[in-house]
């Protein structure tokens, strides 16, 4: 049973999300876990002028996604940061060229998921999530959030992101927030939830 973890991140926090739903997703027995990235599609002196070159570096050494490598995959857990209360446009354009997968029902009662990472506590996470999951039921996917059997989310001792449409976390206004104890353990048991689901749709 595989699974996919698909991020885009400009400067590191949805990737270290990545890496913890991933992680979850391992523990479960019989699942083979890869996590692939988004295609930049911003020039370089974009990039350079939000000062994001050497953030990405971080991640340079996972392989980018081709829309293709959907297919082979039981489960997907897609990683956007939000923008303006949606996924970012790296990832909309993405999903905008998969009008193939679609077409030919390639993903048609798949698991789907979603995370996501803003940079203020209300910065439009639960939207993100939600305008993904869109795409996803036009797929036909089998969609998975984060429900409250995580009792993380509902702490009420420090600000944290995660709600029942998907683990987050809150970056900062300067990207100087780095994903919590509790977000990183909302997106362990993210993973973990799909992987299980998808084990069972896919024994």
């Amino acid at each position: 049973m595989k699974v996919l973890v698909l991020f885009y991140s400009t400067y590191g926090h949805i990737y270290r999300m990545a890496e913890a739903v991933a992680e979850g997703a391992r523990t479960v027995e019989g699942a083979r876990v890869d996590i692939l990235r988004v295609p930049e599609t911003l020039p370089p002196e974009i990039l350079a002028k939000q000062g994001a070159i050497e953030a990405q570096k971080q991640f340079a050494h996972i392989p980018e996604a081709k829309v293709k490598d959907l297919a082979d995959y039981h489960a997907i857990i897609f990683g956007t940061p939000t923008r303006y209360g949606n996924m970012i446009g790296q990832m909309r354009q993405f999903l905008d060229a998969s009008g193939s997968l679609w077409a030919t029902d390639a993903l048609v009662g798949k698991v789907g998921s979603v995370f996501t990472s803003s940079g203020t506590q209300h910065g439009g996470q639960e939207s993100t999530i939600l305008t993904v999951h869109i795409n996803l039921l036009h797929f036909g996917m089998v969609v998975v959030g984060l429900p409250y059997s995580f009792k993380g989310q509902t702490a009420m001792d420090q600000i944290t992101g995660c709600s029942p449409y998907g683990a987050s976390t809150i970056a900062g206004s300067a990207g100087e927030r780095w994903p919590s104890k509790t977000e990183l353990e909302g997106a362990r048991y993210q993973g973990r939830l799909v992987a299980e689901t998808a084990s069972r749709l896919f024994p």
